[in-house]
């Protein structure tokens, strides 16, 4: 087992990794930003190092600081968290040439996943249901309405480098080809110095659904069952539950297995997730994976009782996994307490927090790094906090998230808490009614 963990991220993901890795008797460095100096991922690690100014290129994205920060503290192993460097292939590969085990998967098997193009062709060969879509690249508008005609409309041009919603078009026609493709590929390059596009099928109302599943450095491989996350904004995702309203056991059967067959092709080692689109009909289709731990984990260890972090960092230690499939027993949803003004198109909302309440009592769990006095900075992810809630049933848990959001009280800057709060009375939703496209009709009173 590793004896001090350096963590290379920040915020709430940082301090989650701190309190496990506490819990295993392993010694934690965090690193941070000028920015992140008061943050409490740097006060509760047990020791600090500043790697750079406010700005993620300076800083949590600077590979030569965090080696360096690597090197003077003696840590033998990188936790990337989510975000930043989690699934850099050039990272691991630094860390592993250096001696430093990179908590996640090889350089290789992120490669493999990372693009969208050489993901798809490996689960086509796999036996893992794909959306319908072009083999390769597109390389011209011509290409691409040809190809649509072909597919049948509507279709979705995507960076092959993407992600976050970034690069993505949908086309309903040809008439709307030329500057789709226009727009995502200059979308693509600005946001990943990778232009690339390919297209497929677009998916009428669908769910976005994932299978989170673990594989070790002994070929066993499990799932844990499944998140459903399609309450999305610009396919940013606001609210994360386990299991899917929408999921049959027969579906949770099938997409495990698909899940499984997923990893396997890549002998896939650590926790990862195959994240899916299905469809009113409940076909399902793969749509990509992420070679690290999620945001949303949290709903997943309340309804398995299961630390994926700790598991995470055991399969990186060379300790194989029990391949046991896991079911869901209670019912969990998440909240994401971002920094951002729901009744002004969600524009970010950094700044001081003056008073800080957050809640508690049976069945609620808080992964926050924020506390009275923080300073949210301007720079990166808007997220304060995850709420998450737990009960027997999913109204039973939908009641308990309405309680600990009435509880929850944050002055200072503006959050998605009124949101959140109006969502969870909302009657589509507390039904189970919704898809991706929920929100494009959900109106703030």
């Amino acid at each position: 087992m590793f004896k001090k963990i350096l963590i290379a991220n920040r915020g709430e993901i940082a301090l989650r990794i701190i309190r496990t890795c506490r819990e295993m008797g392993i010694k934690t460095v965090a690193v941070y930003s000028t920015a992140d100096k008061d943050s409490l991922h740097v006060k509760f690690a047990d020791e600090a190092v500043c790697i750079g100014g406010p700005k993620s290129a300076e800083s949590y994205l600077n590979i030569p600081h965090i080696m360096a920060a690597c090197e003077i503290t003696n840590a033998d192993a990188v936790h990337p968290g989510y975000g930043f460097l989690a699934e850099n292939s050039k990272f691991a590969q630094i860390c592993a040439d250096h001696g430093i085990k990179f908590i996640g998967p090889t350089p290789d098997m992120i490669n493999s996943m990372g693009d969208k193009i050489t993901a798809k062709e490996t689960m086509i060969k796999a036996g893992v249901p794909v959306v319908p879509g072009g083999e390769g690249l597109l390389e011209s508008v011509g290409a691409a309405k040809k190809l649509a005609k072909e597919i049948v409309y509507p279709v979705i041009i995507k960076a092959t480098a993407g992600g976050g919603g970034k690069g993505m078009r949908v086309v309903w026609n040809e008439s709307e080809i030329e500057k789709a493709f226009n727009d995502a590929k200059m979308e693509a390059a600005a946001s990943f110095k990778n232009d690339g596009l390919y297209m497929e099928k677009f998916v009428e109302e669908p769910r976005h659904i994932e299978i989170q599943v673990a594989g070790d450095q002994f070929g066993n491989v499990c799932h844990l069952s499944e998140r459903d996350c399609s309450i999305q904004r610009r396919h940013q995702k606001l609210v994360e539950e386990s299991p899917s309203p929408f999921m049959t056991a027969e579906l949770r059967q099938r997409m495990g297995e698909a899940a499984i067959k997923a990893a396997s092709a890549i002998n896939y080692e650590s926790v990862g997730t195959i994240e899916f689109l299905v469809d009113k009909h409940r076909n399902f289709y793969f749509m990509e994976m992420n070679t690290r731990i999620q945001v949303e984990h949290c709903v997943t260890e309340e309804v398995v009782s299961y630390d994926l972090i700790k598991e995470q960092i055991k399969i990186a230690a060379g300790e194989k996994i029990s391949g046991k499939n896991y079911e869901p027993q209670l019912h969990a949803i998440e909240c994401r307490i971002n920094a951002e003004d729901p009744y002004n198109d969600f524009r970010p909302s950094p700044g001081k927090i003056t008073v800080l309440h957050t809640p508690g009592g049976h069945g609620v769990r808080v992964d926050s790094h924020v506390y009275a006095g923080y300073v949210i900075p301007p720079y990166y992810d808007s997220m304060i906090g995850k709420l998450i809630t737990v009960a027997q049933t999913r109204e039973e848990a939908i009641n308990t998230m309405y309680r600990a959001l009435s509880e929850y009280v944050i002055e200072g800057v503006k959050t998605t808490i009124p949101f959140h709060l109006q969502l969870m009375q909302n009657e589509d939703f507390r039904k189970g009614n919704f898809t991706t496209k929920f929100l494009e009709t959900f109106k703030m009173k």
